[in-house]
């Protein structure tokens, strides 16, 4: 009866509000620091990172918390500033725990380079969808007295330029071609020649 008649002294009542507020606060500490440790629930939204450089992508993730990793670099997009985003993962608007790595891809500083293929001797029907082909652009075409209509010389910013030259793409090619005008001058001297060659008829013979 002892016991019985303890438990509902004032006392015992006082002592069990207090261990019931402490066991509170102390869940309430415990979801605090798990919240903390974890990011449990929270979430940030990727922001939108093309055409930044780097330093600009620095300062935004620093205030964001979040870090990147360069991936690699695309091919050259013109519509883009040199070395910046071109690309990221995960995309715009995505949402991502605290701390979350960003791959990025960058804007290289040019086009890649490619050899020239060797047209020197195709005609220039044959000659320019090659060079197309390749990602270069077809600049002045010059013409040469010569007996056919063959490419006769390749020029890169006013310098001559030989096959297998490693250039940018898009780069600007000027051709320099045959006119067929020497052909002319041949096939001309050749029928006047004939013409020339023609053998005179025997004179009648007066004598019998």
């Amino acid at each position: 009866m002892t016991f019985f008649r303890f438990i509902f002294t004032r006392t015992f009542i006082k002592q069990l509000i207090l261990a019931f507020l402490a066991i509170i606060v102390l869940g309430f500490l415990i979801l605090w620091w798990l919240r903390m440790t974890t990011n449990h629930n929270e979430k940030i939204a990727v922001p939108d990172l093309a055409k930044m450089t780097l330093d600009k992508v620095e300062d935004k993730l620093d205030e964001m918390d979040l870090r990147y990793e360069i991936l690699d670099s695309a091919n050259y997009n013109p519509n883009y500033p040199k070395y910046s985003v071109i690309d990221q993962i995960p995309k715009p608007g995505k949402y991502v725990k605290e701390n979350r790595k960003l791959y990025l891809t960058l804007n290289p500083s040019g086009y890649n380079k490619v050899e020239v293929p060797n047209v020197l001797g195709r005609t220039r029907r044959q000659a320019e969808p090659t060079l197309l082909a390749m990602g270069f652009e077809i600049g002045k075409i010059s013409y040469r007295p010569h007996i056919s209509d063959n490419v006769l010389e390749m020029r890169y910013n006013g310098e001559k330029l030989e096959p297998g030259t490693s250039i940018q793409k898009t780069s600007v090619i000027d051709l320099i071609v045959g006119d067929q005008s020497l052909n002319r001058l041949t096939t001309d001297d050749g029928s006047d020649t004939d013409d020339q060659a023609v053998p005179n008829e025997e004179e009648p013979n007066d004598e019998f």
